[in-house]
């Protein structure tokens, strides 16, 4: 038997069990939810703090976000949040738009994906990897989570 047809086999094997699984036993509250409920929200890289304002943000799983994501530093950041596919440049001293659906719920970290130094704030050293917050996302159903 040719070795392609069996690759082919194997991954049209594959596919059908993720579509059997995302069909039949995915369980309902883990499918992903959009509800159409759009969230506006500003973040800012504060000057020379290495942080975000706010630290957390607050969604309801199925929102889509709409962040201006204010950059007042005379050197570039960056912010990504890996659950939801977002990862952009923030160049010195910009503004930029960012859109994203938050389709689970749970507690996900936003944080700085360019490396911009350190320095001292308060009598304390902080640099890239203090620029970390928190989105929490509620479930539609309940509003305890």
């Amino acid at each position: 038997m040719n070795k392609y047809f069996i690759l082919i086999g194997v991954g049209a094997l594959i596919i059908a069990g993720g579509i059997l699984y995302r069909v039949f036993l995915l369980p309902e509250s883990s499918a992903p939810v959009i509800t159409g409920k759009v969230r506006e929200i500003t973040i800012t890289a504060t000057k020379d703090t290495w942080s975000f304002v706010p630290e957390i943000i607050e969604a309801e799983r199925g929102d889509k976000i709409i962040a201006i994501v204010i950059n007042e530093d005379d050197y570039d950041h960056g912010i990504a949040i890996d659950a939801f596919g977002v990862s952009q440049r923030m160049p010195a001293n910009s503004t930029i738009k960012i859109e994203f659906v938050v389709t689970q719920q749970g507690d996900f970290p936003f944080y700085c994906s360019v490396p911009c130094g350190e320095g001292e704030v308060d009598g304390q050293k902080r640099g890239h990897f203090d620029m970390v917050g928190k989105l929490h996302v509620r479930s539609i159903i309940t509003s305890t989570e």
